[in-house]
């Protein structure tokens, strides 16, 4: 366990420093100046200038990278000139946003996904089958842009009866928070939803397919114990994979649901501060994404020796 986690964290770092150099470059190749957003129409040029020094954009590319990965080091993530606030400030009212959106929508995803796959597993060829794919080709082919505003459309405006926008800490009112997070939970679940029921299924029917499990069934064992207790046991490795890129899928992906349904999140964060070419943002953002992703992928290999006693030793 100790290689294992000594082996990944060198990996991370290599990750970490690639993500940080390649989000550093974006940002400066995107069209625009940021002294000019915030000096807005009227300037001269030596208050250009001297803004321009102040915040470091007349020394080299390459100078300007290692003094921000130098203060990244001592945690200084940099100053948003727009809402003049440290930017580890605003990533702390953002994150549990997405946090909380994200782990909705992917309890929301598996509640749908395994039943569905499972059922259209044990129902192959049958209604039940085509009703269940149906549903995980549908979920997988809207946007979510699309299905939110549909959806804000019919619960939200037609029958009132989820709020369509606004944002409640779980933890400060539990169901309150849950209520809000209803519209926008399903609408970043559902394609995550139609993803782990067609994975479900198909690894179901795979392992349905074994000698052990015919072995069982030839020996009299219930069928229902055979499918839960046998089957289910080995399906739980590519579920826990799949889910667990998708969590680290969701928490990047956040940005069109939030941005339709007025969420305070790192998504919408990370929108509004490409367009006001906040740098230091932007490049916050991806970093801390970027280790909460690792983050995910780590928990899901350390599941594995735990799902998969065969690993253990390797």
């Amino acid at each position: 366990m100790l290689q294992l986690l000594t082996k990944r964290f060198s990996h991370t770092v290599i990750v970490l420093i690639i993500v940080a150099i390649i989000a550093f470059a974006m940002m400066r190749f995107i069209p625009g100046d940021p002294v000019l957003i915030m000096l807005g129409g009227e300037y001269s040029p030596e208050v250009y200038a001297k803004l321009k020094h102040d915040l470091g954009f007349d020394r080299s590319v390459v100078l300007q990278f290692f003094i921000w990965g130098k203060n990244i080091l001592k945690g200084d993530l940099g100053y948003s000139y727009i809402s003049h606030e440290e930017v580890s400030k605003i990533l702390k009212d953002t994150i549990p946003v997405t946090i909380q959106l994200s782990l909705c929508s992917l309890i929301i995803a598996i509640l749908i996904g395994i039943p569905a796959g499972i059922l259209s597993a044990l129902g192959r060829n049958s209604w039940m089958d085509y009703l269940g794919m149906s549903f995980a080709i549908f979920g997988q082919s809207l946007p979510s842009f699309w299905l939110g505003i549909l959806l804000i459309w019919i619960f939200g405006v037609k029958l009132l009866l989820f709020p369509t926008m606004g944002y409640v800490p779980i933890l400060t009112d539990f169901w309150k928070g849950l209520y809000h997070m209803v519209l926008p939970s399903f609408t970043l679940g559902s394609f995550y939803a139609g993803m782990i029921a067609r994975i479900t299924r198909s690894s179901l029917i795979d392992v349905l397919d074994q000698d052990y499990i015919k072995l069982a069934r030839a020996k009299g064992v219930v069928y229902r114990v055979v499918v839960y207790k046998h089957a289910m046991r080995n399906v739980l490795i590519p579920i826990t994979t799949i889910t667990g890129l998708q969590l680290g899928m969701l928490l990047a992906g956040a940005v069109m649901t939030e941005t339709v349904f007025q969420l305070p999140g790192m998504g919408r964060l990370v929108a509004t501060s490409i367009l006001n070419r906040e740098y230091q943002v932007v490049q916050a953002c991806v970093l801390v994404i970027a280790v909460m992703f690792i983050g995910v992928n780590l928990t899901v290999d350390l599941l594995y020796n735990f799902l998969n006693p065969r690993m253990r030793n390797k």
